[in-house]
């Protein structure tokens, strides 16, 4: 038969027409499957597979339906080679995506899974009682449930000789066998591990005062299975069979049900995690709980949020929550325990993932979460103390006195206020990010736009002073007194509400330190637009006072915020009054030593600087990263010294080392003994560490903004790569970005000069075309926003002020350029705004010249 030939058809579809003129329609092929696919349809349950009872989901969290199986893996893809498949060679298909169960660490072929079910027959940890209503208290131990593993770390626990990846006896593959449970790991070889390990007990590790035994969760019985085995006798019918079906009846409508077993040193955990959060952070840190936990420990807060969770585990004594994410999942949590009545309440954790996090810096949990091992923040979740937390309700009624000056709602955007309630300025900037970032999400893909977009927003705040006159339309009653007069007097720009030390990010805007989380108080602060950029270098704002109760009376549209939630609001009155307090768990510190003993003799550390390329090439690799160290110098410290102590010391050292490159401000410390791996320490947590907590003889710190030697190297050689034109010159001062982008596209340098010595920055900004201005500064190396030209010494701030382009001069402040260099004729930005005859311009340079002068001064200083 003649080879068939591909043809084009008027129709949509392709065919194949052959010499027999026998037409059949060719199947498009299928669009390739990106681990993201499979992550979703896994978390859905859309992916199946044929075995022997029939077609099987597979799943990456837990099913709590009447159809759930014991010992049901739970599989998300992975990127480990095939040589690593569960099922025996001769039953492996040896190609396909491959999976990992999280739950037990074994890895297989997509295709393999059938096989791994039917022929090996190779069950999950049990995660709960498959039993009849009369058993479900006779077995409570947990077994052991044993795993061969081809790569294992540390020691095996009876010879207590460490892992090899390959020894020579038995199978000559399988190193050692361990259990999913415990961690307990043995070689596999009899001596080790023989079959009476088989009938051990577990213990459940570590973890075992927070893990929810198997013995805990009971799968109840189907509806009518319960009846029919009573006609079987019924005159037999125990107490104890009574009291099964009355908890049977009132589970009836879930198909499990949680029988704990109350004990004084347990603290269970459930964890409430969003995938989605922190990037590709989420997944990840879902796969290590349900590693390290019982997986029906932790659920998806995309799957029907926390509610079935904490009905389910309602019952539990001393029951903690984790919440994975930033402050509005910890409000989500705590709103859905109001509506429940749960009493006593479990007292929350918080593992922060979101972006400005106060809350979970006010509990030490820290300002967002790195690489610290899941395993050091569970054993600090049940070692933790519990404290209180107050909470407010906000209850708004129309200002019938008063007509809106522009469209706006009836109500906050939240009721009920965990951190902060604040109106103005501050609001209208985090409400004009929330807008343009819902309308163009693509746009805030980065931490630098981001914060070039604030930068922006409260540049163009400052000088159109659009809030200068918010206390003409506010009065405010604190405890039966009146504050109007202290707004209109200090001319605040944003009023803000406190209930937490943090705001803003880390921020600490009371002018004391003597802030409570439950002392049934809220501070309640002024601020100016010249005081909210000073926040962050550590300035505050203006004390009002403090009350415990509030009532706002708004005579326009005001923007206003909750928690970071912002929305403009109708004109209202507003009255604020105490809830109730949350249980919140915060992080302990280390214990101290009572007092300061002049006997105890100095601890000697030597400083050690890590490189972040360095770091994330090595970061597993403790050895490696030790060698590739650089060593800064050698301090004496107290061994009762925290580590917030010695970044002053560490700041001092590097001052007095003049040849050494200088640190950037966003050094970190870095733990090296804690773990099997190195991991950083939150800038926010340094208060609750010691030095001897995160090392031995060493101090490890990590230089996020320093590259290895060779990394700069190749940097460089990639500038000389680009070739200079004055192309792109041309359409940056004509404003052309699609001509910018195609000449920087194919190798152009966005360091090309003209005669005078100005860059494209120069000219765009001179020129005003933002959208060139936004480019060059998201594309060009950090030194471009510096640079002079030769004419007059002009950087392109210089140009920016000199023509009165008064948001990208916001722009390039917020990019880093600085305010107080002079040109060739001693002029700085300021000045030759004055010259444009720019006062406004020149009144916000010089509040950031402010600024950054007390930004250097705080870090020479050493916060």
């Amino acid at each position: 038969m003649p080879e068939p030939q591909r043809i084009s058809c008027t129709r949509a579809e392709e065919h194949i027409i052959c010499a027999d003129c026998i037409i059949a329609p060719l199947p498009a092929p299928p669009s390739p499957i990106t681990p993201d696919d499979i992550c979703r349809k896994a978390a859905t349950g859309e992916i199946e597979i044929e075995a022997e009872g029939g077609r099987r989901t597979l799943r990456s969290t837990c099913d709590w339906t009447e159809s759930a199986a014991n010992g049901e893996h739970l599989w998300m893809p992975t990127s480990a080679s095939g040589d690593f498949c569960y099922v025996p060679e001769n039953d492996c298909c040896r190609t396909g995506a491959r999976m990992k169960c999280t739950a037990c660490k074994i890895i297989c072929h997509t295709g393999c899974i059938a096989n791994l079910i039917d022929k090996v027959k190779f069950a999950c940890k049990p995660t709960f009682r498959d039993v009849g209503i009369r058993q479900y208290r006779e077995h409570t131990a947990t077994a052991h449930h044993w795993v061969h593993r081809r790569n294992q770390k540390g020691k095996c626990k009876h010879c207590a000789k460490s892992f090899m990846s390959k020894l020579s006896f038995s199978t000559k593959e399988i190193v050692a066998i361990s259990c999913s449970w415990c961690r307990t790991a043995y070689h596999n070889r009899e001596p080790c591990f023989n079959m009476q390990r088989l009938e051990e007990q577990c213990c459940l590790g570590i973890h075992e005062d927070i893990i929810v035994p198997p013995s805990w969760i009971v799968k109840l019985p189907r509806r009518g299975s319960f009846k029919s085995s009573l006609r079987k006798s019924p005159k037999k019918r125990s107490s104890s069979r009574r009291k099964s079906r009355e908890w049977i009846d009132k589970d009836q409508t879930r198909a499990f049900a949680i029988k704990p077993i109350p004990t004084a040193n347990v603290h269970p955990v459930i964890v409430f995690l969003n995938p989605k959060s922190g990037g590709n952070q989420g997944a990840k840190l879902m796969q290590k709980f349900q590693w390290l936990l019982n997986p029906r420990q932790v659920f998806d807060l995309t799957q029907g949020g926390p509610r079935e969770g904490l009905e389910m585990y309602k019952k539990v004594p001393n029951l903690r929550v984790l919440a994975c994410g930033g402050d509005g999942t910890v409000g989500w949590v705590l709103s859905v325990l109001d509506q429940m009545n749960f009493c006593p309440p479990p007292a929350i954790a918080v593992l922060p993932l979101g972006t400005g996090n106060d809350l979970a810096r006010a509990l030490g949990w820290g300002g967002g979460y790195t690489d610290e091992p899941i395993s050091k923040i569970l054993c600090n979740i049940s070692d933790g103390e519990v404290d209180e937390l107050d909470r407010w309700e906000a209850q708004v009624v129309k200002n019938e006195a008063a007509e809106p000056s522009e469209e706006g709602k009836d109500n906050l955007p939240l009721n009920v206020i965990n951190n902060y309630f604040s109106l103005g300025v501050d609001a209208h900037i985090a409400l004009e990010f929330h807008e343009a970032r819902e309308a163009r999400p693509e746009k805030f893909s980065s931490r630098l736009r981001n914060k070039m977009f604030y930068g922006q927003a409260g540049g163009k705040d400052l000088l159109q002073r659009r809030w200068k006159d918010l206390s003409d339309h506010v009065t405010i009653v604190c405890d039966d007194t009146d504050i109007t007069p202290k707004l209109r007097e200090h001319k605040v720009h944003a009023i803000l509400f406190l209930n937490i030390p943090s705001y803003g990010g880390g921020t600490h805007p009371w002018a004391n330190r003597d802030q409570s989380t439950s002392d049934g108080l809220m501070e309640v602060i002024g601020l100016t637009t010249y005081q909210l950029p000073l926040l962050h270098a550590g300035g505050h704002g203006t004390n009002l006072g403090r009350c415990q109760k509030a009532v706002i009376t708004t005579y326009r549209t005001i923007p206003m915020q909750v928690d970071g939630e912002a929305c403009r609001v109708n004109p209202s009155v507003i009255t604020i009054s105490h809830l109730n307090r949350a249980r919140m768990i915060c992080k302990r510190r280390g214990e101290r030593m009572p007092c300061p003993d002049p006997t105890v003799e100095q601890l000697r550390v030597r400083i050690n600087k890590i490189t972040m390329s360095d770091y994330e090439q090595y970061h597993y690799d403790k050895e490696t990263l030790m060698q590739t160290s650089l060593r800064l110098g050698v301090l004496k410290v107290q061994p009762h010294a925290d580590l917030e102590h010695l970044r002053r010391q560490i700041n001092q050292l590097e001052e007095e080392q003049q040849n050494s490159p200088p640190l950037s401000p966003e050094w970190c410390f870095v733990d090296s003994c804690t773990a099997e791996r190195f991991f950083r320490i939150d800038r926010a947590q340094e208060h609750l560490h010691y030095v001897t907590d995160i090392s031995a003889e060493d101090v490890y710190i990590l230089d996020t903004m320093s590259v290895t030697s060779q990394a700069a190297a190749a940097a460089n050689n990639n500038h000389l790569l680009e070739r200079s034109s004055e192309e792109i010159l041309e359409a940056a001062q004509a404003g052309d970005l699609v001509r910018v982008k195609e000449l920087h596209t194919s190798g152009v340098s966005l360091f090309s000069i003209n005669a005078l010595g100005q860059t494209a920055l120069h000219l765009a900004s001179s020129a005003g075309h933002k959208d060139v201005v936004r480019y060059l500064l998201g594309n060009a190396p950090a030194s471009a926003v510096n640079m002079r030209d030769n004419d007059k010494g002009h950087t392109a701030l210089h140009c920016a002020a000199l023509h009165g382009r008064r948001t990208i001069c916001s722009m390039l402040v917020a990019s880093g350029a600085t305010l107080t260099l002079a040109d060739s004729e001693s002029s700085t930005p300021r000045l030759l705004a004055l010259q444009a005859d720019d006062r406004e311009l020149a009144d916000y340079l010089e509040s950031q010249e402010h600024f950054q002068l007390v930004v250097a001064d705080d870090h020479e200083t050493a916060v």
